[in-house]
């Protein structure tokens, strides 16, 4: 070993640049996944130390109806701290811009939150704003329409003086609002009434803060049955610690597979550099030989280096991927409801150069093999040479290389089926990459080039001789813009489908929780604004009851039950009228919505397919809903297909007509307003006529679902660098690498006659040739990859669009 260790040192001087260079191309994984573990250690601590603060309490019962005399003597026998909250959906209106806005409002009722506390500008404005009866204004609607504390706001019928702006809530991510809408947090005593209709989406809220310490979990398991017919969603900071864990460690996953990928690119092209390296060795190994040095400490003195290369870069990984852990935070910043704090997690640094330095090792073996095959004669005649035959050695390394990519990818998942299925397509884009680049030197090998001029003829036979890149090259650039443009067609797909919807249906502007008086007028409002008038729909919240005679509660607790049981406890928003949509389709049955109702036999339904097939019902069944307290008894006639992708009312359950016409309803109504002009006026005129009625904006959904996305996709981009980086790296180092080869092949041609400019084209055109190559396959798979998913994980019409696809070809 002694030897072997000198003897590796010493044959590793002239090449210590290169080796470097080989070195570079895997830090930036090693980097990734350490960065990455670390991280989400400092996650799961912060998410550990500060659980109360993101409930702001010690323990939350939520409802979308009033409390009910059970529940109110319940919560007054837990005693503690107590504060109430209600939050719906409201449109606010400025006078001094006239300006309206969709909000999200928060009634609180006592202190709020119990654990944290509120970030406001002015700071103060946190604790003043209840006192004084004012409102705090999410900031970003204060920034959006030039709106300053002491201006006033207007909701419901009731004005309020904006005591300051909200800048976030404890517990809440940056983001939310754009999920949620902008917040805006009220007092409950000064809070007009009137906003709580029938019909209006309406979330209660009730926190505690205890002192003495109780035990929840036991409270919980005694009342679980209580809860769940009360349908009361009951919890605690152990909750929350469990839900937001779940969700950053899907985070976690998808960032350290990104990782990997960059990871397994490098050790790609540590192989493809090892193995030109062995080939310039060739001679070295042989002299060894003859001087008695056997076919094993050969391989160890070469074995060593590519170990060393493996610790090396895991070593410079783990650094760079401690100061990428710095910025982490502000790349994720969006998307954390929690403060981190940044430090270094041991077990996860290790891990990372752990996994860094074993796929590192596992790429160099394959060809650090051919070293056994070389003969001690090729020292006396360069022509001997056996090292290229067979050997079966190599089938046990690609067992390990797969058997290492799965376990891996399970590992980092979490997940057999998930670790598998994304090892699986990893090895399908690599091979068709690697497949390109092979197909591409055949083909080259067996096309006549002799029309072609000198130069293009030596450029393209660059790209199958000896010391080629072409595999490499395709390999790297072609994943990274594989990556890349796959999530760029994907976010243009999802955005053009909501750009779709609403030109499809025409309409753009939704108006919703309409009361029974209030239909004529706000149709009179749309007429007199000279807009169009598409729908007028009425709506009946209910909950199912009873499935062909058994109740919903029999059926859960039913282990032979076959359908999915969400159906039977959500509620359900339906509708009655004699005709169907546009985006209706009758699958089976009859549509008997021009059948006039007979009191004395069930009411006929059309259902829709998927939850038909999730309740496992079909035509002829009974349904019995409970609409607000009355049970009514269905049968379903017919199933409908949906186009959930138009912008029209569309239901679940459509009731024929006569039977739910005097059941507490609201109304929703559609129209076109063409223009922000427009679209302010008639919002501005709704909200000073009836304060209760909520306008929905499609541009305004547009712009939201456009800004998550962005978001999203930063982060997404952000982790595909590393990719890209890697890639470019592995090309530096290939072409470093081969540069020896090369130098003589131009000496060679400059002997011959050529000139150094066409030395130098001669590398354009192979290069020039590759990087087409390389984008243009990555650019193909980037475009499948995005159809795939726009076919069978979101189902939207996908057409890549054309400029996008040229830049990055160009580029």
């Amino acid at each position: 070993m002694s030897f072997l260790l000198r003897m590796a040192w010493r044959d590793s001087r002239t090449s210590r640049r290169r080796l470097l260079l080989y070195v570079s191309a895997m830090t930036l994984g090693v980097a990734a996944l350490v960065a990455i573990g670390s991280f989400r250690q400092n996650l799961r601590d912060a998410v550990d130390g500060q659980a109360k603060t993101i409930l702001g309490a010690d323990l939350q019962f939520e409802q979308r109806q009033p409390f009910s005399d059970r529940t109110e003597a319940l919560i007054d026998s837990l005693g503690g701290e107590q504060a109430g909250e209600v939050q719906f959906a409201s449109m606010v209106f400025f006078p001094t811009t006239g300006d309206t806005r969709l909000a999200q409002v928060r009634a609180i009722d006592g202190p709020f939150p119990f654990y944290g506390q509120l970030e406001t500008t002015p700071q103060a404005a946190a604790d003043a704003y209840a006192r004084a009866g004012d409102v705090l204004v999410d900031q970003s609607l204060l920034s959006q329409f030039g709106i300053a504390p002491g201006d006033s706001v207007q909701i419901g019928r009731n004005r309020y003086r904006i005591a300051g702006g909200l800048d976030q809530l404890p517990g809440e991510a940056a983001s939310a609002g754009l999920v949620t809408g902008p917040r805006v947090l009220v007092p409950a005593d000064v809070l007009d009434q009137s906003l709580l209709n029938t019909g209006s989406r309406v979330t209660y809220v009730r926190r505690f803060r205890f002192f003495d310490n109780p035990d929840l979990e036991s409270f919980r398991a005694r009342y679980e049955g209580f809860f769940e017919s009360e349908r009361l969603r009951m919890s605690t900071p152990r909750d929350t610690e469990q839900g937001v864990g779940r969700a950053l460690d899907n985070l976690y996953r998808f960032l350290s597979l990104t990782g990997f990928i960059a990871l397994l690119l490098g050790a790609i092209g540590v192989a493809s550099a090892v193995h030109v390296y062995v080939r310039q060795k060739r001679d070295t190994v042989a002299t060894l030989r003859c001087i008695g040095a056997s076919t094993r400490q050969a391989f160890g003195v070469y074995l060593i280096q590519a170990a060393g290369i493996g610790v090396v870069g895991a070593v410079m990984g783990a650094l760079v991927g401690l100061l990428i852990q710095q910025v982490l935070p502000i790349i994720l910043g969006d998307f954390l409801p929690v403060d981190v704090e940044v430090a270094p997690d041991i077990p996860s640094i290790a891990q990372g150069m752990a996994v860094g330095m074993i796929v590192t090792l596992l790429f160099a073996l394959l060809p650090l093999l051919s070293i056994r095959k070389i003969s001690p004669l090729r020292a006396l005649r360069a022509s001997v040479s056996n090292e290229d035959g067979k050997d079966p050695l190599r089938f046990v390394i690609y067992g390990l290389i797969g058997a290492g990519l799965v376990g891996f990818a399970v590992w980092l998942t979490g997940d057999w089926v998930t670790g598998f299925w994304f090892a699986a397509g990893l090895v399908a884009v690599f091979g068709l990459l690697a497949g390109t680049a092979y197909v591409l030197m055949w083909a080259l090998r067996r096309v006549p080039l002799g029309g072609l001029p000198y130069v293009w003829r030596q450029g393209l036979a660059n790209l199958y001789r000896p010391n080629n890149q072409t595999r490499v090259l395709v390999l790297s650039l072609g994943l990274g813009t594989f990556l890349l443009m796959t999530l760029y067609l994907t976010q243009r797909a999802l955005i053009g489908q909501v750009e779709f919807a609403g030109i499809q249906s025409q309409a753009n502007t939704i108006l919703f929780d309409i009361q029974p008086t209030q239909v004529e007028g706000v149709t009179n409002i749309i007429e007199e604004q000279g807009l169009p008038l598409f729908e007028r729909t009425p709506v009946v919240t209910m909950r199912l009851q009873r499935v062909n005679g058994r109740s919903v509660e029999a059926l859960r607790d039913d282990s032979t039950y076959t359908g999915d049981r969400w159906p039977l406890f959500r509620e359900y928003r339906s509708t009655y009228r004699d005709s169907l949509t546009a985006a209706e389709t009758i699958l089976e049955g009859d549509w008997h919505g021009n059948v006039a109702y007979d009191p004395s036999r069930p009411a006929e339904i059309s259902i829709e397919q998927d939850i038909a097939s999730d309740l496992g019902v079909g035509i002829g069944d009974e349904l019995t809903f409970d609409v607000q307290g009355l049970p009514v008894q269905t049968r379903i006639t017919s199933i409908r297909e949906i186009d959930w992708q138009r912008l029209s009312s569309n239901f679940f359950v459509i009731f024929q007509p006569g039977v739910l016409e005097e059941a507490p309803q609201f109304f929703i109504a559609t129209t076109r307003a063409t223009g922000d002009e427009a679209g302010g006026r008639l919002q501005q005129a709704i909200v000073r006529a009836y304060p209760n009625v909520s306008v929905i904006d499609l541009d305004l959904i547009l712009q939201t679902a456009e800004q998550i996305l962005g978001r999203v996709s930063f982060v997404v981009q952000f982790m595909a660098l590393f990719s890209i980086f890697t890639g470019l790296l592995v090309l530096l180092s290939a072409v470093a690498i081969s540069r020896f080869q090369r130098v003589r092949e131009s000496v060679l041609l400059r002997t011959l006659g050529a000139s150094g400019g066409q030395v130098r084209q001669i590398n354009g055109v192979e290069y020039l040739l590759l990087g087409m190559l390389a984008t243009l396959t990555g650019l193909l798979l980037s475009i499948g990859g995005a159809w795939a998913l726009a076919r069978f994980t979101f189902d939207i019409p996908f057409s890549p669009p054309l400029m996008p696809i040229l830049v990055a070809f160009v580029g």
